[in-house]
């Protein structure tokens, strides 16, 4: 039971409580460590004293004590531990006065966030984008290290080499815990949203997480979204950005069942759909392409409007969504767009032809390792009648999928295939299969 709440209150408060302990620290492993000795100790404590009414500033208050003890160690004067309780009122006090000193401060924005200086921390130039992005993923999604390895299909010692080095560029190049000042935001705005996407993503569909979604990161994407657009207004991605979340994230109580299997877009009760949300994502992307400054975000959101302006599966404008899918890999020639393009001139052309496009991404191997090249194949595949072609790339993808609701849905589609290819073979006529979208 307490396990369970810690894994919790770690999943919905943790962001936030590392975010201000690097803050008051100036140490990512520093806080990272006290974070997790606060962890260990709650372990021990809650379910001798029971639940705190206040379980993260609980473990807020523990890792500072671990910490300032630690600090106490290093300059060699540790301090009893019956003092560590004053010494973090004092810290949490010194905090608050760095917090207000930094608002009234002219150089910086008036953003009360230490999430948001972590994020601009993550994203500084001085760090490569692949630490960028794993530093981030770490520490504002709170993922591990053998989930970020998983996540970018490299091994879990590169990823660890990775964060070592960023949080150590971050200590010996002095790089400030803060939103930067604001002629250099702009340097840092494409980083941000990219990471910021990144953030939501990992909760859409979660790596390895036990079900489909993990709604407290759609959740922290789109706040931080938010708290971006109110930092930068008038960014046309950043507005798009935003747009794409709430659209995508409209859909959420559709995705997935009772039993948590995923829901493919074309079997989803747009009843579930949010109509508020939808609206408020439609006007941000209308104010997005008025400023006529186009992005991948935008190209992306208004592929998203399309879908949610659909009264049903079969009115979805496939010719245009394949036509922005054209535009999105021209402007990012990706592999991943690359296949998103292909499925939906299968959907717009004609099943063959993004079969043949399909494949042909396979043979370069550059996605080997991702499921949903084997996914797409199967749903064409099905859709074209070719049963025993289908189950070989449905059970192919079941090799490479982590998420169990995703795995749910292909060992489902894999099962009816295989019917289906039983029945021809007795002679029975299989079923015509609309040209819906294989991407949840």
């Amino acid at each position: 039971m307490f396990g369970a709440a810690i894994e919790q209150v770690f999943r919905l408060e943790g962001a936030r409580v590392l975010a201000g302990l690097i803050r008051r620290f100036g140490s990512f492993e520093l806080a990272e460590d006290a974070l997790q000795d606060a962890c260990a100790k709650a372990i021990e404590v809650w379910p001798r004293e029971g639940l705190p009414e206040r379980p993260a500033a609980w473990l807020t208050t523990v890792a500072q004590r671990r910490a300032l003890d630690q600090l106490r160690r290093r300059r060699g004067a540790e301090l009893p531990l019956d003092e560590l309780p004053e010494l973090a009122a004092e810290a949490v006090d010194a905090a608050a006065a760095e917090d207000s000193a930094a608002e009234d401060s002219a150089d910086n924005p008036s953003v009360d966030d230490d999430r948001l200086r972590l994020l601009f921390t993550c994203c500084h130039p001085a760090l490569g984008h692949g630490a960028q992005v794993a530093l981030a993923l770490r520490t504002l999604c709170g993922l591990s290290t053998a989930e970020i390895a998983r996540a970018h299909v490299e091994p879990e010692a590169t990823t660890a080499q990775r964060l070592v080095r960023a949080k150590r560029k971050i200590a010996e190049a002095h790089i400030p815990y803060e939103v930067p000042p604001r002629e250099l935001l702009g340097e840092r705005l494409a980083a941000v949203l990219g990471v910021v996407y990144l953030v939501f993503n990992e909760g859409y569909l979660g790596t390895d997480s036990p079900g489909l979604l993990r709604p407290d990161l759609c959740a922290e994407g789109i706040r931080l979204g938010r708290l971006v657009n109110e930092l930068l207004p008038g960014r046309a991605e950043a507005e798009g950005l935003l747009a794409l979340m709430l659209l995508h994230d409209a859909r959420h109580d559709a995705r997935s069942n009772a039993q948590g299997m995923l829901v493919p877009l074309e079997e989803q009760d747009r009843s579930l759909w949010h109509a508020a949300r939808i609206r408020e994502g439609l006007a941000w992307l209308d104010e997005a392409l008025a400023r006529r400054e186009p992005g991948a975000f935008q190209l992306q959101a208004a592929i998203a409007a399309l879908h949610v302006r659909a009264a049903s599966a079969s009115d979805t404008d496939w010719k245009q969504i394949a036509a922005l899918y054209g535009a999105l890999h021209r402007l990012q020639p990706t592999a991943v767009v690359e296949l998103n393009a292909a499925v939906a001139t299968a959907m717009a052309e004609g099943i063959e032809v993004g079969l043949q496009w399909v494949d042909a991404i396979a043979q370069r191997g550059e996605l080997s390792d991702y499921h949903l090249v084997a996914a797409a194949r199967a749903d064409l595949l099905r859709r074209c009648g070719r049963n025993a072609d289908a189950a070989l790339a449905y059970r192919a993808a079941l090799e490479q999928v982590r998420n169990p609701a995703e795995r749910a849905y292909l060992e489902r589609r894999l099962s009816e295939v295989r019917a289906v290819a039983v029945g021809c073979k007795l002679g029975r006529e299989p079923k015509p299969i609309a040209p819906c979208p294989p991407n949840p």
